[in-house]
């Protein structure tokens, strides 16, 4: 029978994408794995994969078109044999999607708690998975039935391989995180209507910027967060001056291999020994309970044209310096041309944003939920400060603020956290230790 091709959900707090290029046309015969068309997220664009096979009856959604909310009809596959007729208690056709389901759960939520999909349909000892996704999974030495499929009833579909881990089975926890979910909090007012602010300034000259879907996320979010996560905010200056010495000296020995450490480096990886050193702070909201993670899994804000990445180094107190280094240069130059995948950009723990090198001495960083905090790290200057011996000299010293969770992390926890970053900056030889 006729079946729906739905907008794909291709990250967990994906609700509406653009249908950007379809790859097929009326009439063409897919298999399961071939690839029906690009959509672009507020993040990227991504190729969208079949995971039936038959006959494409009728695209309902053209290309370029925006806002086509999740799980909406795009397009309708015939099995083979079928005629037009078959389509006649489908979609009218006319390009207007379904309606879609009912909402899903907040933003706030992190990604493992999200809505899950319908678990893999089974007929006896059989998982029901792409081509693509089995050819993944093995590579990868995954269990295909320990997965939950994403596609349609239930199929295991590529995006559901690359996100899971070696032999990572559904916890209870997990499981249970669902039902956990908040409660959406009641909107607060979101300002002057769009009519109301075009009104005030109709007798001016002006420029209008329609909003793409990686604003409106956004926007979206970091109100949220403002709005749920009770912020409170640590300062503290830390002395470069060893630091900026220790890293000319390993500058020289690398330039060879052609590696050049920023400091950028050295605070990823000071981060990521910090919290170690102090567990509780390594932690996420997770609606009605905290999570603590045993990997330094660290984000890192990136500045692209019209928004942020936040590509996350996994296990980052396990990398070298010069392994760090590379890592994070590929990421931002794949996050800067919108190819990052969506692993690659969602979890963590923590985060940092680096504006030091547009000479901002501090300023205080917006959470990113579910992450307990964020470092928000300043230009390092010269200033003047009392030595040890009393005397007053130059040193280098860069200002730093954390961003807390009060859920998450208390002010103490918070403050030894800080001294442990401060510390392994202080004495960047402990790092290599």
């Amino acid at each position: 029978m006729a079946t729906e091709i739905l907008m794909p959900a291709l990250s967990p707090t994906m609700e509406e994408g653009t249908l950007a290029k379809w790859l097929v046309k009326e009439g063409d015969t897919v298999s399961s794995g071939d690839l029906l068309a690009e959509i672009e997220t507020d993040k990227a664009t991504m190729e969208f994969e079949a995971v039936d096979e038959g006959v494409i009856g009728k695209i309902l959604v053209a290309e370029g078109s925006e806002g086509v909310k999740v799980n909406s009809p795009i397009a309708v596959l015939l099995e083979e044999g079928e005629d037009a007729s078959a389509m006649d208690n489908m979609s009218s056709g006319d390009g207007a999607a379904a309606p879609a389901p009912a909402e899903a759960a907040p933003a706030e939520v992190p990604a493992p708690s999200a809505a899950p999909a319908a678990a893999p349909t089974a007929k006896g000892d059989r998982v029901f998975a792409t081509p693509l996704a089995r050819r993944i999974a093995k590579d990868k030495g995954l269990d295909l039935s320990q997965i939950t499929g994403s596609g349609p009833r239930g199929r295991i579909v590529k995006a559901d391989v690359e996100n899971a881990q070696p032999g990572a089975a559904k916890t209870p926890a997990a499981a249970e995180a669902p039902k956990a979910a908040p409660q959406p909090v009641a909107a607060a007012p979101a300002g002057p209507s769009t009519e109301a602010v075009l009104k005030m300034y109709a007798d001016r000259e002006f420029e209008e910027v329609k909003l793409d879907g990686m604003r409106k996320t956004i926007a979206a979010r970091l109100t949220e967060a403002k709005q749920t996560i009770p912020h409170f905010y640590l300062r503290r200056d830390v002395h470069l001056d060893a630091l900026l010495k220790f890293r000319s000296q390993l500058n020289k020995q690398l330039e060879p291999r052609g590696v050049k450490l920023s400091v950028n480096d050295f605070v990823i990886k000071a981060s990521a020994l910090a919290l170690q050193a102090v567990p509780d702070a390594n932690a996420v909201w997770a609606g009605d309970r905290v999570l603590k993670l045993k990997p330094s899994d660290v984000a890192v804000a990136v500045a692209i044209e019209g928004g942020l990445f936040t590509p996350v180094l996994k296990d980052a107190e396990m990398k070298s310096l010069s392994a760090l280094s590379a890592e994070m240069k590929d990421l931002a130059k794949r996050a800067r041309d919108r190819k990052l995948a969506p692993h690659e950009y969602q979890g963590g723990s923590f985060a940092i944003s680096n504006l030091g090198m547009f000479g901002i001495d501090n300023f205080d960083a917006v959470i990113n939920p579910p992450h307990g905090s964020i470092l928000a790290v300043g230009a390092g200057v010269k200033k003047p400060v009392i030595g040890a011996d009393g005397e007053i000299t130059a040193a280098t010293v860069m200002s730093v603020t954390l961003s807390v969770d009060h859920r998450v992390i208390d002010g103490a926890l918070g403050a030894e956290w800080l001294k442990a970053f401060a510390d392994n900056l202080e004495n960047p030889m402990t790092m290599l230790a």
